[in-house]
């Protein structure tokens, strides 16, 4: 039953090894900037792999005073859509690790 361990350990390392590699892969989407925008680019929404959002402009023809509504949905929407695009993102780099693997994650 000896070869049992030494398969093990095998498999042990290279675990391992995915773990460091699935860690450089999230730490390389943190670096990501991801853009969304809504209403033809009147807002845009920039966040990281990591879902922070670290900027958002909006070009003064977005601003009307008599419908601060119709803005308040043109930064939702570009949220939206920034958000969408890290999840399709993060599925697309991370998925190369579970792939063949039954890891719930």
């Amino acid at each position: 039953m000896r070869g049992g361990m030494g398969n093990m350990q095998n498999m042990m390392k290279q675990m391992q090894k995915m773990q460091k590699k699935m860690a450089e892969a999230q730490e390389e989407l943190g670096q990501k900037k991801i853009e969304g925008t809504a209403g033809g680019g009147m807002v845009t929404v920039i966040v990281t792999g990591h879902k922070e959002v670290v900027d958002v402009q909006i070009k003064p023809e977005a601003v009307d005073p008599d419908d601060i509504e119709m803005l308040q949905d043109l930064v939702l929407a570009a949220t939206n859509d920034a958000l969408k695009k890290v999840e399709e993102l993060t599925n697309n780099t991370m998925g190369q690790f579970t792939k063949g693997m039954n890891l719930p994650f």
